[in-house]
């Protein structure tokens, strides 16, 4: 049974959460704070976060920025309509998607079952040989480890579905309606910022010099593409 932990301060939302994952039989936690999800993150196994941006005592951005230093745990925000700079935020400090308010049961329950599949490696064994390596970039599928110039690096779960796309595809140019439809599995309406942002964040991460990156590269007008040399 997949445990999900939802923090919110509203508390419609949370009941209404627990209702519809519930019924799925996901197993959850609830928390009405930034500074009890963070307690429960530490001490319990999870395997998803849905996760409010506004609430008290601690907010969802500094939940989340503190989470990445212990888990890479799959993070999905609950968002206002207003609130595009933090969602532009949350993504650059490691969610790996959002919902917008008010939602649709269907589309959270959706979100949710896809980034568990990415998170627990369900059907992702798309590449024959569990060792890839383009350049400095190597990835062992079967570990679910990445290393650059043999340096451990720590990626997200959707980071890391990003790079095995590219790295499993050198030289290939894709979209981002391409990226979003081929890792997220939906249709990309929509989708050009959520993966410009995670673009960015694994440039960070892989790149000496991410203002001007040397592997994942942009291919003006058309998308981007992995060079390995």
């Amino acid at each position: 049974m997949y445990k999900v932990l939802i923090c919110d301060d509203e508390q419609d939302i949370l009941n209404a959460l627990n209702i519809y994952l519930s019924a799925q039989g996901y197993e959850t936690i609830l928390c009405t704070n930034g500074q009890e999800a963070l307690k429960a993150l530490s001490t319990q196994t999870v395997h998803l976060v849905l996760l409010d941006i506004m609430m008290p005592v601690m907010d969802g951005i500094t939940v989340l920025s503190r989470l990445r230093a212990f888990s890479n745990v799959p993070v999905i925000f609950l968002t206002a309509k207003s609130e595009d700079t933090d969602k532009v935020l949350g993504l650059d400090v490691g969610a790996d998607d959002y919902i917008t308010k008010p939602f649709n049961p269907i589309e959270v329950l959706a979100r949710v079952k896809s980034q568990l599949r990415r998170y627990l490696q369900l059907g992702s064994a798309t590449v024959p040989d569990s060792q890839i390596t383009c350049g400095p970039v190597s990835m062992d599928d079967r570990a679910k480890s990445v290393t650059v110039d043999g340096d451990p690096v720590s990626l997200t779960p959707t980071e890391y579905d990003i790079l095995k796309l590219f790295l499993s595809h050198p030289g290939q140019v894709f979209s981002m309606e391409e990226i979003y439809r081929l890792v997220w599995k939906e249709a990309p309406l929509g989708a050009e910022g959520t993966v410009a942002v995670h673009i960015r964040h694994l440039r960070e991460k892989i790149e000496i010099d991410p203002a001007n990156p040397r592997y994942l590269t942009v291919v003006w007008g058309q998308g981007y593409k992995f060079v390995s040399n």
